[in-house]
């Protein structure tokens, strides 16, 4: 299903939540063999969902809903981005790898909940400024596209840290 099928900047989010949850669930269910594809599916679709996030959604936001809760999901951004980073990078040899999954999940499951919290979530929040989601939604979704592409093609880079230093080399 291509990103350019949402036209408005919640609905490709919360999309993007349902088929992350999907692979986790397809994660849980699959024999070792598959477990390693399966985690970098979800990798790269977390990645790319939070770069669409931090470059575009969360900035039209910014001035517009109480920056506390911005930054409270750059925060949890950066958390998830670890764990993607390090399940990348060990791989499914790692011992670990598993359980590094399961805490991915649980904190995708953690975030996402907030974000789609009736009344007072960020989604909802969002829905309440003067904010053109549709418009919004249109450079996402070709956002998304782009990006999918790169990593079909190249590969996605490293995720990047926004909110949390980075340890010293």
């Amino acid at each position: 299903m291509s990103a350019t099928q949402y036209t408005d900047a919640i609905a490709l989010l919360k999309a993007d939540h349902r088929k992350v949850a999907k692979l986790f669930e397809e994660f849980e269910a699959a024999k070792d063999a598959k477990k390693g594809a399966i985690a970098d599916k979800i990798c790269t679709e977390l990645k790319i969902h939070t770069i669409i996030e931090e470059e575009l959604f969360y900035p039209a936001l910014a001035g517009k809903i109480e920056q506390a809760d911005l930054s409270e999901a750059y925060v949890e951004h950066d958390a998830a981005k670890i764990m993607i980073n390090d399940i990348l990078a060990a791989g499914q040899e790692d011992e670990f790898f598993e359980a590094k999954v399961k805490v991915l999940s649980e904190e995708i499951t953690h975030h996402v909940k907030e974000e789609e919290e009736p009344a007072k979530g960020l989604f909802a929040l969002a829905r309440a400024t003067d904010v053109d989601l549709e418009a919004l939604g249109d450079v996402m979704a070709a956002r998304k596209d782009q990006l999918m592409e790169q990593a079909k093609a190249s590969g996605l880079p490293e995720a990047e840290l926004t909110a949390l230093h980075q340890p010293a080399a």
